[in-house]
């Protein structure tokens, strides 16, 4: 139900964009959002977007990493600039949102973001 895209890796203070397509099956959203998750680690927030597109970022993007939407096309952004070694990790999309059955939440397969110092 979501495919995201656009990880990879690029050196400290390089940037790049992620993308999460949901499916079309989506008639509202809740919360769009980022997570991530290093080795050895729990899955953390990185940002977040709601239906009224107030946005929430953790401590350690605010300023580097933007979070956006495009409604037409069910996507979810997340753009991310100077990079820092500790932003490596796998990146996951979620969506709360509904459908014509009913509220879900779906979540993405991840992509690698690597940064190298």
């Amino acid at each position: 139900q979501l495919q995201a895209s656009g990880g990879g890796l690029v050196q400290a203070g390089g940037s790049l964009r992620l993308s999460c397509a949901a499916s079309s099956a989506i008639v509202s959203f809740n919360t769009m959002g980022w997570y991530r998750q290093a080795p050895g680690q729990q899955r953390v927030s990185v940002a977040t977007i709601d239906s009224g597109a107030d946005t929430h970022y953790a401590d350690s993007v605010k300023g580097r990493f933007t979070i956006s939407r495009d409604n037409a096309k069910n996507t979810v952004f997340l753009q991310m600039n100077s990079l820092k070694s500790e932003d490596t990790a796998v990146y996951y999309c979620n969506v709360d949102a509904r459908t014509k059955l009913g509220r879900v939440n779906y979540w993405g397969q991840g992509t690698q973001v690597t940064v190298s110092s």
